[in-house]
């Protein structure tokens, strides 16, 4: 069997056309285009805080609790760049090792993707982030880099996964991210917001990719064994 050719007798779940493909695009397209949209309204504004980031920022210290500070540092921890290196890495050899080749060069694409794209973006757009910050000082806020790779991590798993429960953890995590970043306020919450659409456009977009090279893969090499 061809190294890149999934075996249908080992993934009797995956079709030879996925018929999410379509929507994934739609999605990953909107996704980009409000992102898009979210960075010109934070350029318009100097990348100063919006009026909703004031809001929000002044609501999470009215809720500051000592508790809560602990378990904000949870996923901030393990969501960080050591944290998501090691999640990345194990994910991608748990998929070789059970002979899922394009699903570990799907989720290494993604994770490689949604950092290069927005490490620099990072440090272009160089927005200040809160003062009370109790996590990162550097000024390089917009978009949330946790946020941006744990949407990535958890969209990409739920779409090869193809399981509900996997989406509804996957949520949950993401949604734990955007609130533990903006408790501790390391980032403005449009920043959060701007990380959350990064992921689903990366990880959408490059599944969507990955399965259209899978498929035009198995009928080329259906082609000519015929």
């Amino acid at each position: 069997m061809d190294a890149m050719t999934d075996d249908t007798t080992l993934l009797p779940d995956r079709p030879l056309t996925d018929p999410r493909r379509p929507v994934a695009l739609v999605v990953g397209v909107i996704a980009t285009v409000l992102f898009v949209g979210l960075r010109f309204a934070v350029e318009l504004s100097g990348s100063a805080p919006l009026p909703i980031d004031q809001a929000w920022d002044d609501a999470m210290s009215a809720l500051a609790h000592p508790v809560g500070v602990i378990v904000a540092w949870v996923p901030a921890i393990v969501g960080g760049t050591i944290g998501m290196i090691i999640i990345g890495v194990a994910t991608t050899i748990v998929f070789l090792v059970v002979r899922r080749p394009w699903d570990a060069l799907n989720v290494a694409a993604s994770i490689a993707l949604v950092v290069l794209i927005g490490a620099p973006l990072a440090a272009v757009i160089a927005r200040s982030r809160p003062a009370d910050s109790l996590a990162e000082t550097v000024a390089t806020s917009f978009p949330s880099g946790h946020t941006a790779v744990a949407t990535t991590i958890a969209v990409t798993l739920a779409l090869i996964l193809r399981r509900r429960w996997v989406w509804v953890v996957g949520a949950a995590w993401v949604v734990l991210m955007m609130w533990s970043r903006t408790y501790l306020h390391a980032h403005w919450l449009s920043d959060v917001v701007a990380g959350f659409l990064e992921g689903v456009a990366v990880a959408t977009l490059v599944w969507a990719l990955v399965e259209v090279w899978r498929v035009r893969r198995a009928q080329r090499l259906t082609r000519a064994s015929d």
